[in-house]
């Protein structure tokens, strides 16, 4: 039987401020996660894919937690990209529409200028939202965390792939005072592994969502066998067909992305290039103008689209499969939001169907052959 927001002990403004976000019945990791949470509030360790409900399940528990006649910074959630941790603070702010009193969230990442965080952290502020970089220059600035009682890292996998690890091991030295540490990852490799042994404590909560369960269900799995010298003009051909439509189409690589923007560009379609030689500056125009619709496709690198948070999308296409599975999910999440339909398409060649069937028993889905 599916439980309630309010049965898993969700205060009644918070579930107003979700309710108005569209958000009504509980994902897996939110049922697991949120009761625990607000009752026990001690170390946790959970494991799922992006797409799951994260940002709640550790976010309302959270709110309920925070003192707001406390001015200091009480809880510290670090994020691996930029995207994420502003997307994190941007969700925390909404829960709390309907509170009566108010709990101040900042966001601290790179590409905004310290000096302003630095003036903003001066403010009463009892959540902190921090990239890892961005933090240890606000800690090199005499930033004081001394009291921190929770610590979250969200996608802890990917901070440590990012090389990340001696950051987060100067975040737990600096909030040893901390009562509590909730980690949440994808995947759990051995250097995660070796992180929760150091840190966290022996008797931590473990919860996990399988890998089966963690796939929208309203997304539509589809293969098209195409060799590689024709897939550009195949991704050419999808979208004039589908003109009406808005979506992203993934590369592996950097240069990948640019030699496809410039080919569909010449096909006269709208699209943006989002890959990691762009400033700040041009990243943030990029995605306003698709975000607004001036813009109707955006390519991207699975490390460039972290955080990548737009309704609407129609599809998702997958130009190659990704270098890990896990990559899987975190594209084809990207469509089929806020209880819409929508298609992810992966363009195979014909050595690779075997990944195919990888996927499927991975995952738990059924992909159609598109012919």
């Amino acid at each position: 039987m599916t439980q309630t927001f309010q049965q898993l002990g969700v205060p009644a403004d918070l579930i107003r401020g979700i309710e108005a976000l569209g958000i009504e019945q509980p994902t897996e990791i939110q049922t697991l996660a949120i009761p625990f949470l607000i009752q026990e509030g001690s170390d946790l360790i959970a494991q799922a894919q992006t797409g799951t409900g994260k940002t709640a399940a550790f976010g309302l528990p959270l709110l309920t937690r925070i003192d707001p006649d406390n001015p200091t910074i009480q809880a510290l959630i670090i994020a691996p990209v930029r995207e994420l941790a502003k997307q994190i603070g941007k969700q925390l702010f909404r829960y709390t529409k309907y509170c009566e009193e108010k709990i101040f969230v900042e966001v601290a990442a790179g590409g905004d200028q310290i000096e302003d965080q630095i003036k903003r952290l001066q403010r009463p502020t009892q959540i902190l939202v921090a990239t890892p970089g961005r933090l240890m220059d606000l800690l090199d600035a005499q930033l004081d965390l001394g009291a921190v009682r929770y610590l979250i890292l969200d996608e802890a996998d990917e901070m440590i792939s990012m090389g990340f690890r001696r950051e987060l091991g100067r975040i737990f030295e600096e909030t040893k005072g901390r009562r509590s540490t909730w980690l949440f990852s994808a995947t759990f490799q051995d250097k995660v592994r070796q992180m929760v042994e150091d840190n966290m404590s022996a008797d931590a909560k473990h919860i996990k969502v399988e890998k089966a369960r963690v796939v929208n269900p309203n997304i539509r799995h589809e293969y098209v066998i195409c060799a590689r010298e024709h897939k550009d003009d195949y991704i050419c051909q999808y979208l004039l067909r589908h003109g009406g439509e808005r979506g992203l189409i993934f590369c592996r690589t950097r240069a990948g992305a640019q030699r496809l923007g410039l080919e569909l560009e010449k096909k006269g379609l709208s699209v943006g290039v989002l890959q990691g030689d762009l400033s700040q500056r041009e990243r943030d125009k990029l995605m306003r103008g698709f975000k607004k619709a001036r813009t109707n496709y955006l390519i991207a690198t699975d490390v460039a689209a972290r955080g990548i948070d737009v309704e609407g999308l129609a599809f998702v296409i997958h130009h190659q499969l990704p270098d890990q599975f896990q990559y899987y999910t975190h594209r084809a999440g990207r469509t089929a939001r806020a209880g819409k339909t929508g298609t992810s398409l992966c363009l195979i060649e014909p050595d690779e169907r075997k990944a195919i069937t990888v996927l499927e028993n991975e995952l738990g889905v059924r992909f159609k052959l598109v012919e």
